[in-house]
């Protein structure tokens, strides 16, 4: 096993990708997520800038208020909108937490600048900031003064913080800040030796050894059905591609790539984008799920009903509001 290891007692942790390109209709995401809470996958993502124009996923609607719809038709799975540094303030993020009773996470890509211009954090002058604690506030307003779920009341510190480790500017903020933090790989080596240089740096910010959790983000096409995977998708890896690395195969081979990634203890557990979104969540929950689940390496129920129960994160410390008592 190398050095690191599988964390939080060997769990397994699966997330899956609910994008549906020229989708509009909310109640469509709220079927593939009960779908994937079926399979009690930890958590779903949306990204709004995959499923249409504008910032939500397409006219009208919101990312997050997609969410907050989707919380209120499942009950255990957690929720995470993917936003970009360029994309303003997810205050609503705040909201879909309480609403989802602890569900929510935060899924933080970086953007390259473009536009107008922009402060050294890569906003327009005046235009709300993102802090390393993924919730926008005014760029020059510590992080330490807002509570991360805000609101009276809202219990403090929920929202998990996720970072797709892509390049120097997340890598940093993955390693200080991140919960969990997404890597891209061909092979269970290459993420093991991405996984020990996240955990070390994350070490020399004086974090837990372990911290943050990390899950091999990977494309999935499950269209070839039980066939088994073309050459070089199956135990010996995915291959890459120009979004990113691809598996093409059947489920079944599928959850021998994910238990043998994990048994080796490259990764935490994976994050799923299929290719075709109804059909491979489908097979996925129904395939690859069930392979682990028989196998005794995947949870078949949720023991707790929070984001961070279902990722074995520890509670943060709670942060007071700026200006607030105490």
């Amino acid at each position: 096993m190398r050095a690191g290891g599988v964390r939080r007692g060997g769990l397994l942790h699966l997330g899956a990708a609910i994008d549906q390109p020229r989708v509009y209709d909310a109640g469509a995401y709220a079927e593939l997520a009960r779908l994937a809470e079926r399979g009690a996958l930890d958590f779903v993502t949306l990204d709004g800038t995959l499923a249409g124009p504008g910032p939500g996923p397409g006219p009208g609607l919101d990312t997050t208020g997609v969410l907050a719809r989707v919380a209120h038709e499942t009950g255990r799975i957690g929720l995470v909108p993917v936003v970009t540094t360029a994309d303003g303030t997810p205050d609503t993020v705040a909201a879909l937490d309480r609403v989802s009773g602890g569900r929510a996470g935060l899924l933080t890509r970086h953007a390259e600048e473009r536009g107008p211009a922009r402060d050294r954090t890569g906003h327009r002058a005046g235009e709300p900031g993102l802090s390393a604690d993924g919730i926008g506030h005014p760029v020059d307003e510590p992080a330490s003064a807002v509570r991360v779920t805000g609101g009276p009341g809202a219990p403090p510190g929920r929202v998990v913080r996720f970072a797709d480790v892509t390049d120097r500017h997340t890598g940093a903020v993955a390693a200080r800040h991140a919960d969990v933090a997404l890597i891209r790989a061909v092979n269970a080596a290459q993420a093991a030796d991405l996984r020990e240089q996240l955990t070390a740096r994350a070490a020399e910010y004086g974090r837990a050894q372990g911290e943050p959790a990390v899950l091999a983000c990977l494309r999935i096409d499950l269209g070839d059905g039980e066939r088994a995977a073309e050459p070089g998708h199956g135990g010996g890896g995915p291959r890459p591609g120009p979004q990113g690395p691809l598996y093409r195969g059947g489920p079944v081979d599928l959850a021998e790539l994910i238990a043998v990634w994990h048994a080796q203890g490259a990764v935490d557990g994976f994050h799923l984008v299929p290719v075709e979104p109804r059909r491979d969540l489908e097979r996925l929950v129904n395939g690859t799920v069930a392979v682990l689940q028989h196998r005794g390496l995947f949870r078949t129920f949720y023991p707790g009903g929070t984001l961070r129960e279902h990722l074995a994160l520890a509670r943060p410390p709670a942060v007071r509001f700026a200006g607030s008592a105490g």
